[in-house]
């Protein structure tokens, strides 16, 4: 197995040193905990993944059928090595599991200025790859999108490498890759036990039983400032986050499926979305974060406003779609961090107890890499 190294390492953390053979529980079956599970049990420790409703279940971050990857992340050179490390893996797996996971229609980002620094610095480092962007005048553009409606915009940007990923069936086939390799999955509430002598002995599970292993890695996504409000409650706001799916008039429906996933670079509202999808309907998003929200005990109603304003985008932008009836919608959630950096850090006073999450709306595309980092960095 070859070691990927994204960029600048973690800093500033003692992570415990493990070994081959040590136990390692995972709590949370979704891209950041399967895959570090997966990694682990791959590299020789003895994994249990547990999940309280399941991998890919409707309450997780990981949830919901489709996400967009991408690789621009202005000049965060670490972000930008570890997605595109990432699509490397995403086709690897998907090869190996015969099963398609990755739409490479690539990714079109609607710019409304001369210049916006998150593609532009971006494409240096996609130049450096080989891999540079592709630029699209608003003429080019019409002639690639036909649907699109290209005024107020100043030009494109085309990242021929991105695309979307099954979401939910990817989080189902890496837990059973895990089982296949030896590994172990519970499906259990999980709860920390107690921390003493600067280290957790047990974990709590929903059956009353306890569960001893030689590090923890607590990857739960949302729940993850709820387990460790002392550490993480002031660090990671959990929004709530609408995406929609609405079906396209017949006469364009064939049209839209061929469409590169899209983001709106307006800079304030940032709609995005993945107009073939599977054939589940022209999915839209809207980035810009909600309120706050509890994903366990928080009812999943779209806001009406929210909706309001998606179709006043998509008749200025999509307007076929102006009238368009909406088939499906979902709200999920983002485990936002200050700085949109990922957290990955040993608990302050258990050593052997890792945190792992604030995907900040982002995080689902690193999976895999970010996985296999994560496993190198315990297992240095």
């Amino acid at each position: 197995m070859s070691t990927f190294i994204p960029g600048t390492p973690v800093t500033g953390h003692e992570f415990p040193s493990l070994a081959k053979g040590n136990h390692v529980v995972v709590v949370g079956a979704g891209a950041f905990g399967g895959w570090t599970a997966l990694y682990l049990q791959q590299r020789g420790c003895k994994v249990t993944l547990i999940d309280a409703w399941g991998p890919g279940h409707a309450r997780g971050t990981s949830g919901d059928e489709t996400r967009v990857i991408r690789t621009a992340y202005g000049s965060n050179e670490f972000y930008f090595n570890l997605a595109f490390r990432a699509i490397e893996l995403w086709k690897e797996y998907e090869k190996l599991w015969n099963r398609k996971l990755f739409y490479t229609n690539g990714v079109l980002w609607f710019c409304y200025e001369n210049q916006v620094p998150l593609i532009d610095d971006s494409q240096r480092l996609a130049t450096a790859k080989g891999r540079p962007y592709e630029y699209l005048s608003t003429s080019e553009l019409k002639k690639r999108v036909p649907v699109a409606d290209v005024s107020g915009l100043t030009h494109a940007w085309l990242d021929r490498d991105g695309g979307y990923l099954k979401a939910r069936e990817s989080c189902q086939l890496v837990a059973e890759m895990l089982v296949r390799e030896g590994g172990q999955y519970i499906q259990s509430h999980a709860r920390p036990g107690d921390i003493r002598s600067g280290g957790m002995k047990s974990l709590h599970l929903s059956d009353g039983g306890l569960l001893y292993a030689d590090a923890y890695v607590f990857a739960c996504g949302a729940w993850l400032p709820k387990l460790f409000p002392e550490v993480l409650g002031h660090r990671i706001t959990v929004t709530k986050q609408e995406v929609f799916y609405l079906s396209p008039p017949a006469r364009d429906a064939a049209r839209y499926e061929g469409i590169p996933a899209w983001i709106d670079a307006d800079g304030t509202d940032y709609y995005y979305g993945i107009p073939g999808n599977m054939h589940r309907g022209f999915k839209v998003g809207l980035d810009r974060r909600g309120p706050v929200f509890d994903p366990e005990t928080g009812d999943r109603l779209p806001s009406p406003e929210i909706f309001s304003g998606i179709r006043k985008f998509l008749a200025r932008r999509f307007p076929s779609l102006e009238h368009a009836p909406m088939t499906e919608s979902r709200v999920c959630a983002y485990e936002n961090t200050s700085d949109g950096n990922f957290v990955f850090e040993p608990h302050p006073e258990a050593k052997n107890v890792i945190l792992l999450g604030g995907g900040s709306g982002h995080g689902f595309k690193h999976g895999p890499a970010l996985g296999d980092w994560v496993s190198q960095t315990l297992l240095h």
